[in-house]
């Protein structure tokens, strides 16, 4: 551990994966490739969903925002990997760390919260379709949105500034590819009790609680996808259901893996592979799992670059 005088350091060295730089070069180009698939994959949800009168409804405006929320979440911390991956120096200033941890955990925050809410329109649209217009209506969506947003960012914002506030007693070495809360209480010294606990039941909230959420209104659905008589009926609804399924999967898994377990008992690699996961290969894929997934998203996204190509020549 590399010591210093302060108490908190001007900047962190991220050690990623110094033990075997054999590693850094194959995840280099992997980022590489990723996250313009990642930016470009969302963009294109963006812009079909805005473009297409077919999907102005509330499940496309959700799916807009989490676009918009991958997008924010993977360039949060993907940049930052880049450099320290591409040169020798692999650091980050302390200002750079905390705008980091800031941005990252609003964005993890908000999508915690933001699944849970998509959970609940198709919940209402397939268990309550006689009333989903009056409730699903458009000052209620927005309104979804904007307190999802709010509690994310009050989640993010209390976590990080009481985790800032850490003695790390002049360590400045993180063995991580980038700041993140349970690595900073594991770095910090003295008791660290308290921290933890009050991690462990935030996460509570910010994930078990939705999580829990998204089971109920999944039960629900199942139930009355089961009763329906049409055979399309179910076939649709099983096909928009299953890929916020399989979104919810890949994105609670290995944050609750991460989150709902004490930072001290937490292996060494294991912050890393989650983060690359939820914080790369996630919303590198959401984009690809709800065009394949979904008819009228891939008859939009065909009408569009036919409409691209079609003026260009």
């Amino acid at each position: 551990m590399a010591l210093i005088n302060k108490s908190h350091p001007e900047e962190f060295i991220l050690l990623g994966f110094a033990d075997r730089p054999w590693l850094e070069l194959p995840l280099f180009v992997i980022l590489l490739i990723t996250y313009p698939t990642a930016m470009m994959g969302n963009i294109a949800i963006i812009l079909v969903s805005k473009l297409d009168p077919r999907l102005h409804s509330p499940m496309y405006f959700f799916l807009t925002n989490l676009s918009f929320l991958d997008m924010c979440y993977t360039t949060s911390i993907v940049p930052q990997m880049l450099f320290n991956l591409g040169s020798a120096k692999k650091t980050i200033s302390y200002m750079g760390c905390a705008a980091q941890l800031y941005f990252f955990h609003i964005m993890g925050g908000t999508e915690c919260l933001l699944l849970a809410i998509m959970s609940f329109d198709r919940y209402v649209a397939i268990c309550k379709p006689l009333h989903y217009t009056l409730v699903m209506n458009q000052r209620v969506c927005i309104l979804l949105v904007s307190t999802v947003w709010l509690c994310g960012m009050i989640y993010a914002v209390s976590e990080a500034t009481v985790t800032l506030q850490l003695p790390l007693c002049g360590l400045n070495t993180l063995d991580h590819l980038l700041c993140e809360i349970p690595v900073l209480i594991k770095t910090a010294c003295g008791e660290k009790g308290i921290n933890e606990l009050t991690l462990s039941v935030v996460c509570i909230f910010m994930l078990a609680v939705p999580l829990c959420l998204i089971i109920a209104s999944y039960t629900c659905i199942g139930h009355a996808v089961f009763k329906m008589k049409s055979s399309e009926g179910r076939k649709k609804s099983f096909g928009t259901c299953s890929s916020h399924l399989i979104v919810v999967f890949l994105f609670y898994g290995p944050g609750i893996s991460m989150y709902l377990q004490p930072p001290s008992s937490i292996s060494r690699d294991q912050p890393k592979f989650m983060a690359l996961f939820y914080g790369v290969v996630t919303p590198t894929l959401n984009p690809f799992i709800y065009t394949l997934r979904n008819k009228d998203v891939k008859g939009a996204l065909g009408k569009l670059v036919r409409s691209i190509f079609t003026s260009k020549w």
